[in-house]
């Protein structure tokens, strides 16, 4: 099985070179736990090179490996990555990124998103961030959105310093984009399977129709576009609306980085909620959509995060991707 992985990575560089003419020097593999493939291995496809920089395009070749194994033939394969680089290169995406000089400009395109902070801390090391438990708020800015296909870089502490901007300011900012970019919505997982056009329900402005559940099943918060959609309840006001509907703390169960559960706490214990999440990691969470394995709790009063449970045996025994 590894030789013929082994196999089909070197066929996918020889056919990257011969669909695009991409010197093969400019196409490098990475094994998972590297800095640019923490949740898996990648190929590295230099595309474009600049003055003061390479535009490259990560593909995640595992996946592509099983898509093959599956069935999808090897041109089809080699096409859709050939598309795919030439719809980047199209978005232009140099171009647009070199506007974050200028943070009046920037500022409306910033936003944040969650990682585990363990698994990609090899990539935060220069990054602006802020941690809760292994929960990392990232500050992002978007360069491109394509058919709902966000294209976005990192924001480096040196671009803080060229700025002349605080971080916790900055971070404001970014956390008001995010709530308008993509507002927040609770999703009811009946109406999910069998209503392809549902979109969730509004629960913030004042006239909203949404009851959350109060019993022990809980409640899926994510935002209107989904993807990457915990990030949700770490939006202004969320919480505090969150728990006054509830009339409770309440628990939160980050079942990827794209939702989290919302458990009113009278009625869970955090030690059985960690089992279920671990369930669900295991079962139905893409690697690369794990956020952490930990449950963390709202509390109305201090309108304070916390982690409620520690690290599971087999994560302080895993070094960190």
């Amino acid at each position: 099985m590894q030789k013929d992985y082994e196999t089909f990575v070197e066929k996918l560089e020889i056919g990257i070179y011969e669909a695009t003419g991409i010197p093969r020097e400019n196409i490098s593999f990475e094994k998972e736990g590297g800095r640019f493939a923490p949740v898996g291995d990648r190929l590295l496809v230099k595309f474009a090179e600049h003055d003061d920089a390479w535009e490259v395009c990560g593909l995640y070749t595992q996946e592509l490996f099983k898509s093959y194994q599956n069935g999808s033939p090897f041109e089809e394969i080699i096409k859709e990555i050939t598309d795919d680089l030439n719809r980047i290169k199209k978005a232009d995406i140099y171009e647009k990124t070199r506007v974050i000089r200028d943070y009046e400009k920037t500022k409306p395109r910033l936003f944040i998103r969650l990682l585990n902070a363990d698994k990609y801390s090899a990539d935060l090391q220069d990054a602006v961030y802020k941690t809760l438990g292994d929960i990392a708020l990232v500050l992002y800015m978007k360069v491109t959105e394509y058919e709902g296909c966000v294209t976005s870089t990192k924001i480096r502490q040196g671009m803080l310093e060229q700025w002349g901007k605080e971080c916790d300011e900055v971070f404001q900012e970014a956390i008001l984009n995010t709530y308008f970019m993509s507002p927040p919505r609770i999703y009811r997982w009946e109406q999910m399977i069998f209503n392809p056009e549902y979109e969730g329900e509004s629960f913030m402005n004042l006239g909203d129709k949404c009851e959350l559940k109060k019993d022990a099943m809980g409640n899926c918060l994510s935002t209107t576009k989904k993807t990457n959609g915990a990030v949700a309840v770490f939006l202004p006001g969320v919480a505090e609306q969150l728990a006054y509907m509830l009339d409770s703390d309440f628990y939160m169960v980050f079942t990827s980085v794209h939702e989290v559960m919302i458990h009113n706490d009278k009625f869970v214990e955090p030690e059985d909620l960690q089992c279920v999440l671990r369930d669900t990691i295991r079962e139905a969470t893409p690697k690369e959509d794990y956020l952490t394995s930990r449950i963390y709790q709202y509390n109305r009063e201090t309108h304070k995060f916390i982690c409620v449970t520690p690290l599971e045996k087999d994560e302080k025994s895993r070094p960190p991707a």
